[in-house]
């Protein structure tokens, strides 16, 4: 199984080995709020691969021939794009490489891969101060996004998972989920009003671009501050 693989469109996707990790945040460590707890026990039981980077606005373009991004530059994340849009692309992509193994992460693969074998509120560790090595956010982004892959990456090879753009996911939101996740792959809520968004932006505070931070909006809303991230199952 090869460490990474490249499409059609030259996005690169890094293999995410399966494991376990504890899921959410910590109270005490981190003043997490209610909706990320309690932390728990997850299994991914199956590898997968994952973008290295945001999807861009060259690969965006590259697929559905417009670009809805605020900040442009092809190598920018591409963003006021809703949870829907993404589908049509996801829709798409598929299609053009006769598969059906695109899709958004779940919000446990999310954390998971964010996390890459850490525990800390940041995938570097605990220093609050290092996070400018890692991540586009309210601190030094210049209130804009900013190319995909300048900053370090985690230890996974996965960069800009803290900050730049906040990353959909593929489940419905719910605020009490995580007391009834199943252990196994979960995949969050049968249904919902609105999806899970993880990561942080541009804009963000840097205690919302911890690994166990979540937020939330309308499938079918846009933002300048929202982009995405794909998982190619393997």
């Amino acid at each position: 199984m090869s460490r990474s693989v490249t499409n059609f469109i030259g996005m690169e996707l890094v293999l995410i080995p399966s494991g376990s990790f504890r899921m959410g945040g910590d109270k005490n460590l981190e003043q997490a709020e209610d909706h990320e707890t309690p932390r728990h026990r997850v299994n991914i039981t199956k590898a997968f691969y994952m973008g290295k980077h945001t999807v861009t606005q060259r690969e965006w373009s590259e697929i559905m021939n417009d670009n809805p991004s605020e900040f442009k530059d092809e190598t920018r994340p591409v963003e006021r794009i809703s949870w829907n849009d993404v589908q049509g692309f996801i829709q798409k992509l598929n299609k053009k490489e006769k598969t059906d193994t695109y899709r958004l992460p779940t919000e446990a693969e999310w954390e998971y891969a964010a996390r890459a074998d850490t525990q800390n509120a940041y995938n570097f560790g605990p220093d609050i101060n290092t996070l400018t090595l890692y991540a586009w956010y309210r601190k030094n982004s210049g209130g804009k996004t900013h190319p995909v892959g300048e900053l370090k990456s985690n230890p996974w090879g996965l960069h800009d998972m803290h900050g730049n753009v906040h990353e959909w996911c593929q489940d419905w939101f719910d605020r009490i989920y995580y007391s009834q996740s199943p252990s196994n792959d979960p995949l969050g809520p049968s249904s919902g009003l609105a999806k899970v968004l993880r990561g942080g932006d541009w804009g963000s505070k840097d205690w919302y671009c911890r690994c166990a931070s979540r937020s939330l909006s309308s499938p079918d809303r846009r933002s300048n501050r929202v982009g995405f991230r794909l998982v190619r199952m393997v």
